[in-house]
């Protein structure tokens, strides 16, 4: 599932706070997945080629977990399922953006770690209709998902697709979903973790942040500033992935952040990915690997108007110590760091209390 918009690490260094509108507030929507808190069995019917004159598809039978979190600004699914199709398992995340009154769904598989941009939409009159793009055999197609049919105990949720413009639609994921249980159960204490699922055990728990940031990167200036700040980071998804809420405090500090991080099996690599509260939109992911207990996020983004490479680190320093880094280079050989944090653990933790 496929963003439109895109917030990159890099535009985390400029997000400020914004200033209120005066025209009439828009709709507030940022209750509107309240109703798929919880966990659900799912009755699924998928088309397995799309847009042909295939009639086969697969039924499948599963479990949907999701869980409220960074404080209700999103949401975490975890879906699992099996079929004549063989066993498939997935995660998404939802995010409200306060800014536009719309939400994100970005999907990510379990067998490859791949990450598909997210749908973006809304709702009105019980009914969530979301947008994206895609490509079907090499063609590229438009997406509608679709929530609807919403009660206490049951919702359905479908995707279509269109090979003309818009101008047909079919059918080609099929979800039925009825309730099993009001609240998601704890997650990440449990669950025995092996091999790259461990790299980040040195980091759950709650940390006391102290951060230095340059406020104008790759300008030659020298206006750091420093505030404080709490991270609370979360082993979920068997440790495949973990998640960390980022609070600073002060009058230059950026607004709330959201690090999603999350294992790929193919490229046996780390992915990275943020939000922030401003616009709640996850960006570019960056990938990295660990090599003795530090990891390097890296990748190319677009800021202030050029292309650049953008290096994001973080390692173990020590007993209940952390730290992490940020850099630009405008050209790939020369770095320039623009974020440092020191991290002093408070609380060790390893589950997400939902």
């Amino acid at each position: 599932m496929r963003p439109l918009h895109k917030l990159s690490i890099a535009g985390l260094i400029c997000a400020m706070p914004l200033t209120c509108a005066t025209a009439a507030a828009p709709r507030d929507g940022s209750h509107d997945f309240d109703f798929n808190f919880g966990v659900w069995h799912t009755h699924i019917v998928r088309v397995l080629h799309p847009l042909t004159a295939s009639n086969a598809t697969s039924v499948e039978d599963g479990t949907v977990t999701v869980r409220k979190i960074w404080g209700g600004k999103a949401s975490l699914e975890e879906i699992e399922a099996d079929g004549a199709a063989g066993h498939w398992e997935g995660m998404t995340v939802f995010l409200y953006n306060p800014t536009a009154h719309h939400w994100s769904q970005t999907y990510i598989g379990a067998k490859d770690g791949t990450y598909s941009p997210g749908d973006i939409g809304a709702f009105e009159n019980g009914r969530g209709e979301f947008a994206s793009t895609d490509t079907v055999d090499g063609k590229p197609v438009l997406v509608r998902g679709v929530w609807s049919d919403v009660t206490p105990v049951s919702h359905r949720y479908h995707i279509l697709y269109s090979g003309d413009s818009g101008a047909h639609w079919q059918t080609v994921f099929d979800a039925h979903l009825t309730r099993i249980a009001e609240r998601a159960p704890d997650e990440g204490a449990s669950v025995p973790s092996t091999g790259a699922h461990d790299d980040f055990d040195f980091d759950f728990g709650t940390w006391d942040t102290h951060s230095h940031r340059l406020q104008h990167p790759l300008s030659r200036a020298n206006d750091w500033s420093t505030f404080d700040g709490t991270a609370v980071v979360h082993k979920i998804w068997g440790g495949r992935a973990n998640y960390a809420e980022v609070t600073s405090r002060g009058a230059q500090a950026p607004p709330q952040i959201l690090a999603l991080r999350w294992y790929s099996p193919a490229s046996q690599r780390w992915n990275l990915d943020f939000a922030n509260s401003r616009d709640g939109t996850l960006g570019i992911p960056a990938t990295g690997t660990f090599r003795n207990g530090r990891i390097d996020f890296v990748d190319r983004e677009p800021y202030d108007g050029r292309s650049i490479e953008v290096r994001f680190s973080i390692w173990n320093a020590g007993p209940g110590r952390a730290h992490s880094e940020q850099a630009f280079s405008a050209d790939g050989a020369a770095w320039e760091t623009n974020w440092k944090t020191d991290y002093t653990c408070r609380a060790k933790r390893t589950a997400n209390r939902g």
